[in-house]
């Protein structure tokens, strides 16, 4: 069960008869244009500000994006993938390609994020951005690359619907 408090939720798990309270998880949704400075900062969202704190890790993400984690989360998904099996090629490469490129942010007074070159390159950020929430984290994305993938899998929306209903949510 899953009960909302403001833009946070709490995920409530009954165990043995037992209701254990899990702990506060951040609820990120929306999009919003916002516009690359010259120096590759970048507006985050005042509604995303307070459930990102006052540091948070930002890497590259899938889809030619950025993700955007809330430290707490961050942690949690590190110890995820401490667990993959090293001796698999791909958890080795995925595991590569996620850590190498994550850093660690702060928001100016401005509330303005500065995205490393490395990852503007790696989203095709140049000066249109849009963010998005996406549950438990932030995504970044070039204006073109977000219009290309909204165009690209809002014509398949159904079919994708249809194939994860068979996962249990």
């Amino acid at each position: 069960m899953v009960v909302e408090c403001s833009q946070k939720w709490l995920e409530v798990v009954r165990s043995g008869g037992n209701v254990i309270e899990r702990g506060w998880l951040s609820m990120f949704m929306g999009e919003y244009q916002h516009t690359l400075d010259s120096k590759g900062r970048l507006i985050m969202p005042a509604k995303f500000r307070e459930e990102l704190g006052d540091k948070f890790v930002l890497t590259r993400g899938l889809d030619n994006c950025l993700f955007v984690y809330p430290l707490e989360e961050w942690n949690n998904l590190e110890q995820k993938l401490k667990n993959l099996p090293f001796t698999r090629s791909d958890a080795r490469a995925f595991t590569r390609f996620f850590f190498s490129g994550a850093t660690e942010c702060e928001l100016d007074k401005q509330g303005r994020v500065l995205i490393p070159t490395n990852l503007r390159s790696h989203a095709k950020l140049q000066k249109d951005a849009v963010i998005i929430g996406v549950s438990s984290r932030v995504e970044i994305w070039s204006q073109e690359e977000w219009q290309r993938y909204s165009e690209d899998t809002g014509l398949s929306f159904e079919n994708i619907a249809e194939k994860i209903m068979d996962i249990e949510l």
